[in-house]
Formats: C-alpha cells, structure tokens, sequence
C-alpha cells in the first residue's frame, strides 16, 4: 500500500490504473479505523480493482460544540491496518488540498429535503459538509464506485442522492453495519464511553430489534412504536434526540402498505452521541 499526500500523486497512480483498465472503488473516512472500516475496504475490492481510502477530518461537518478538536486521530494505527487488509491507496490530504481557497470561501454542495430532519436537524449544516467533502473526494479521486455504511443510513442516502441529482458517474454502495458482539454498532466514538455506559449502549440496538418485530408482526402504529421505543430508551438511561419509523427508499413517513421501512435513531450516552438503524421488510 502506498501512501500519498497531494493530488499530484494520487493524479499518478489513477492515470497507470486507467492504463490498464483498472476499476477504482473509494472508502472516504475521518480515521481512528475500526473492523468496521475493514469491512467497507473488503467490499470496495469485491467492486473494483483497485481501492483508495481516504482519511480526513473534515472541519465544515462539524458544529461549533461538537468534537472536531477532540476527535480521535490515529494515522500510524490506521496505516497498518489497511495494509493488513490490502488498501491499494491511503490517500491523506491536507486542508489545503481538499479546501484549496480556505473553508470560509468554498463552494458548498447542499442537498435539500434529505437533509432537513433527523441528523439534520440535530446538527446544523452537518451535511452540508459531508456532502461538499465527499464531492471535493469525489473529483480528487475520480473512482468508480464509493461505499458508505449502512449505520450512517441517512448520509448514504444523501450521499446517494446527490451522486444521482448532479450525474456523477459513481456507483454508491453500502455496507451492512458491523456489530459488536453484543450488538452495539462499531463507531469510532464508542471509545467515548465509560465501562458502565458501555455496558448500557447494546440497549440501543435491542430497543429497535423489538420495533422491528413488532412491525413484522403487524402492528402499524408508527407514532406508538416510536413512542414506546422512546420509553425504553430513556429507561435505559439514554437521552433521545430522535426515533424513527420512515420508509427506507427515502425517510419520507410510512403508511401501512409500505414494504421496506428503516428504524432510525440517535440517542446520547455521557460524551458519545450513538446513531443506529433497522432496516424492515414487510
């Protein structure tokens, strides 16, 4: 695996790839890598001959109040765990690089509607700046296909959306999401939690286990559901910012003959935020 810093260089490895026909797949992540990032790197070489990974901390998706500063950065520990699962390409850009004109001044790339609830509206301007990094990744990159994780649902929804809306060329893909043993979804901010939050986070993915069940099982008040889901949490020892019962296809709200429908939910534990999903066929 090769490591490279300017777009010159990357700019050097896709021109021998597309030489010799090579498929390009990207896997764009903010670092402090996990077995779930393996994951999505396995899954981009089903996809593709060759695999970038990127690892950036992106600033602009950030708030003012939330853990840019504090954000884990392991470069060292993340090189050599995609060399061990064979990453063609590690691709670490600067500011710089990715914002060559300053964040202040850059072009935004906004997705409406998608956008406007859940994570949205929990953080402002949140993705806003996901969706103008992954472009800026996009044209540096140039791939092929990109994959995104399933426990992010609603950005590889934005994602999705605007590699369509804008025609890029780009097949998006996602991955299921990788659990702990104990069901909690890999994230790298699990290692904000105590040993005694830890030990309450798999709560999360239980709560929405039992709404998929009920849903399987035939009971269609979504508002009842999300509010019992709610209860649990909260007596658990979670603070909600949201659950959510929404059609998959595109979170708009369900009515009792949709078929595929997502449990979404984002709940606080002490310093870490948790996001997780249920993805329902009925």
């Amino acid at each position: 695996m090769q490591v490279v810093h300017t777009k010159e260089e990357l700019a050097e490895f896709m021109s021998e790839w597309r030489l010799h026909d090579e498929h390009v797949a990207l896997v764009a992540t903010m670092g402090n890598l996990h077995e779930g990032h393996a994951r999505l790197v396995e899954l981009a070489r089903e996809h593709a001959e060759r695999v970038v990974v990127t690892v950036y901390v992106n600033p602009t998706q950030f708030g003012p109040d939330e853990d840019f500063e504090e954000y884990p950065r392991t470069l060292e520990r993340d090189t050599r765990r995609l060399r061990k699962v064979n990453a063609d390409v590690l691709f670490v850009p600067s500011d710089e690089t990715v914002y060559p004109f300053g964040h202040d001044c850059a072009t935004v790339v906004s997705v409406p509607g998608l956008t406007e609830n859940f994570c949205g509206a929990s953080r402002p301007g949140h993705f806003d700046g996901v969706t103008t990094v992954v472009a800026r990744l996009f044209a540096l990159v140039q791939p092929d296909a990109a994959v995104f994780g399933q426990k992010d649902y609603q950005q590889q929804l934005v994602i999705r959306y605007m590699a369509e809306d804008l025609g890029l060329p780009i097949r998006i893909i996602t991955a299921e999401t990788v659990r702990e043993d104990d069901g909690l979804a890999m994230s790298s901010r699990n290692q904000y939690l105590t040993e005694e939050e830890r030990a309450i986070a798999p709560e999360l993915y239980r709560t929405l286990e039992q709404v998929s069940r009920d849903l399987q099982n035939g009971k269609r008040d979504f508002g009842d559901l999300e509010a019992q889901a709610v209860a649990a949490l909260e007596d658990a020892g979670f603070e909600i910012d949201y659950v959510a019962i929404r059609r998959a296809q595109n979170l708009a709200p369900p009515d009792r003959d949709c078929d595929e429908i997502v449990v979404l939910a984002a709940v606080h534990l002490g310093k870490a935020r948790l996001i997780d999903n249920v993805v329902v066929t009925i």
